[in-house]
């Protein structure tokens, strides 16, 4: 009888075609969703079923009849070239070198907003290796990159779906799960519940962003975004007095910890929430503390600035051709970055005023 040392994707689509069955057939046979099985012949060698199911494969091998378990063996053996695309699935040393350095390119590629560049070096190197064949560390860059990927498809506004923002996220959360970092699951978890409040969520997403304010797995710079982030999703869904005192209070933390970068878009927060709540004096204060100290010109940045400043202005009568020009000018460098979650934030912004 054949055996299988570690099933797979490809493992497992050879043993459905060997019992000549379709997805939903076989799929049941398992006591499996559909949906699962789908996924991993989907992703073939790089889908490793978890050891409850590799148990259940093996049984459902071991049962096949002598003409089904022959098949699979000639499935396989037909297509191993397929099934074991390896000449660069093991990095040597020197290759988690160059990864890393790749990984480092990456990040500076996506502060740039030069997405394209970014998702063409993530996935030259997440396509050439195998996370089931790669050591420790070859599957902690694996994970690395595809939380890269993550944060590109979410400036991208694609938070949802295959290739997702979502779907990146929690790849590389399973992963770093399985590794015992659970620093790095914790900054997924951050991740995502800011895909939760893209997605309108908001409630939802200011209680995650509360259980992360105090998560022990986080640094105090990130439970300081955490605590900034609760005010987000709260002054977004109308609560804004609340989300002002949470605001402030991040502002102090990032004071503290003297990181300008962040403190700065707390400003950026706080002056939003005031335009919220109708204190537009105390907005008005705060976008210009945030405009005199913007400390980076990353067009991300640069762009959710130009809103809230546009925002502001066209809640005067007084300013509002001054902000619809600069929200003119802000959607043509959202569009020329592909930043496609700002460019509806900015026309959101115009229905608006509309």
């Amino acid at each position: 009888m054949p055996t299988v040392r570690t099933w797979t994707g490809h493992e497992a689509k050879a043993l459905r075609r060997a019992k000549r069955m379709g997805v939903r057939g076989f799929a049941d046979h398992l006591g499996m969703a559909a949906r699962t099985v789908s996924q991993w012949e989907r992703l073939g060698v790089q889908r490793e079923p978890r050891p409850d199911t590799q148990a259940i494969l093996d049984t459902v091998l071991a049962r096949a009849t002598p003409d089904e378990q022959a098949r699979f063996e000639a499935l396989l053996a037909k297509t191993v070239e397929e099934a074991l695309p390896r000449p660069f699935s093991v990095p040597r040393e020197w290759d988690h070198e160059t990864w890393t350095e790749d990984i480092e390119r990456a990040l500076v590629l996506v502060n740039r907003q030069s997405l394209a560049q970014a998702t063409g070096l993530l996935n030259r190197r997440l396509t050439r290796s195998v996370p089931v064949d790669l050591d420790d560390r070859g599957r902690y860059l694996y994970a690395r990159s595809l939380v890269l990927l993550g944060d590109v498809r979410r400036d991208q506004g694609a938070i949802h779906g295959p290739s997702s923002a979502d779907h990146h996220y929690r790849r590389a959360r399973e992963m770093f799960t399985a590794l015992d970092i659970p620093r790095r699951v914790a900054q997924i978890d951050l991740s995502l519940a800011v895909v939760t409040e893209m997605t309108g969520r908001l409630e939802e997403s200011a209680r995650m962003y509360e259980l992360l304010a105090s998560d022990r797995r986080l640094g105090e710079r990130d439970q300081a975004r955490a605590r900034l982030w609760i005010g987000t999703a709260l002054s977004k869904a109308g609560h804004h007095e609340r989300a002002i005192k949470e605001m402030a209070e991040a502002t102090r933390r990032f004071e503290d910890l003297d990181e300008p970068d962040d403190w700065s878009v707390a400003q950026q927060k706080l002056a939003l929430a005031h335009r919220g709540a109708g204190t537009i004096g105390r907005a008005l204060h705060h976008i210009d503390i945030a405009l005199a100290h913007r400390v980076t010109d990353a067009p991300m940045q640069q762009v959710r600035l130009d809103t809230a400043h546009a925002h502001i202005l066209v809640t005067d009568r007084a300013t509002i051709n001054a902000g619809l020009a600069l929200l003119d000018r802000t959607a043509q460098r959202a569009a020329r970055h592909g930043l496609s979650h700002q460019l509806h934030s900015i026309e959101a912004i115009r229905r608006t005023c509309q």
